[in-house]
């Protein structure tokens, strides 16, 4: 007599929270398309900020309530590749690179396309137990939300400086292109989640924050741009930073001493 196919179990209701967060980061982002389909372009791209926040605290919630599963991590994923991808590269595209309409267009394919690649290799490397840059505290390439955050920079600089040339196609595709480039690259950035803070420091660090709101409120464009300059300025850093590391695994073990 054969044996009864057991029933695939449903969702958990405790990881409702963090699919709901999730899929609300998915409609922000979208929403920011709208909102570049009737030139609205500071919200827009708020759209895609409010995205990455969102795509920040669903994965913390998930954890907090013992959320996770792998419905959500595959929900995350598309909606990570719509909004820091789909998005981003039809805002962009509509708001500079239509100038150019045959290059830009390829290279709003390029972003989007490499942002899911990014994804995908992601997923792929879920349950591979080896992962060098993982375990070593470091990311490889830049992450889809970071990733979306600097296309944009064009954006912020036009917003607060009001030069044209920041809106000009010949400098936003260059730089779009190479942050596709960066996100699907091999090069180790740091993981933020893996800083650990000292306790001597834990004080000053809640000042940063606190000065980094205020200015996000007062001058959230010039900010923002800071916050990219500053994140780039960190990946030589953290290459160089792996790199020492990978030389300490390297080395050969120092020999236990003789015996008495």
């Amino acid at each position: 007599m054969a044996r009864p196919v057991p029933r695939a179990r449903g969702i958990p209701l405790r990881s409702f929270a963090p699919n709901a967060i999730t899929a609300l980061a998915l409609c922000s982002g979208l929403t920011g398309i709208r909102f570049a389909l009737s030139g609205e372009w500071e919200r827009a791209v708020l759209m895609i900020l409010l995205a990455g926040v969102l795509d920040g605290i669903d994965g913390r919630v998930a954890r907090f309530v013992r959320g996770e599963s792998r419905f959500g991590a595959e929900l995350d994923s598309l909606a990570d590749s719509i909004s820091f991808g789909v998005s981003p590269a039809l805002i962009i595209y509509l708001w500079a690179l239509s100038d150019l309409p045959r290059i830009g267009w390829i290279v709003a394919l390029i972003y989007a396309v490499f942002c899911a690649l990014r994804l995908a290799r992601f997923n792929a490397a879920i349950d591979v137990a080896e992962q060098p840059h993982k375990s070593a505290g470091f990311l490889t390439g830049v992450p889809a939300p970071a990733g979306a955050g600097l296309a944009m920079l064009p954006l912020y600089c036009w917003f607060w400086s009001g030069e044209p040339v920041f809106g000009s196609a010949w400098l936003v595709a260059p730089w779009v292109a190479f942050i596709a480039f960066l996100m699907v690259s091999n090069l180790a950035t740091f993981s933020w989640s893996s800083l650990r803070l000292r306790r001597s420091a834990r004080f000053e660090a809640i000042i940063v924050v606190v000065v980094l709101a205020a200015a996000l409120v007062s001058a959230p464009w010039q900010t923002l741009t800071a916050i990219c300059v500053a994140y780039l300025a960190t990946i030589p850093f953290s290459i160089a930073s792996y790199a020492r590391v990978r030389r300490l695994r390297a080395a050969p073990a120092p020999a236990s001493g003789a015996a008495d």
